[in-house]
């Protein structure tokens, strides 16, 4: 299993909380990369609730991430 930006960013819109399964139905629905649902297929399934892309991929950029100062624009 890898995570990409570009196929992580995919999941942005996944309807959080969601289980393995949730987000599965969510990627086919959606029609979203091989590779994301291969990914997700991948996930040990314990009946766990992943809260967001975080719980996934936990080296997920956000915005603090970044050095941008919005105040300064």
């Amino acid at each position: 299993m890898y995570w990409t930006l570009e196929l992580a960013s995919k999941l942005e819109d996944a309807p959080w909380p969601a289980t393995k399964e949730e987000l599965l139905d969510y990627a086919i629905r959606s029609g979203i990369s091989l590779e994301v649902i291969e990914n997700l297929q991948e996930l040990e399934d314990e009946g766990d609730t992943y809260d967001s892309i975080e719980d996934i991929w936990p080296d997920y950029p956000t915005k603090e991430d970044f050095l941008f100062d919005e105040e300064e624009y």
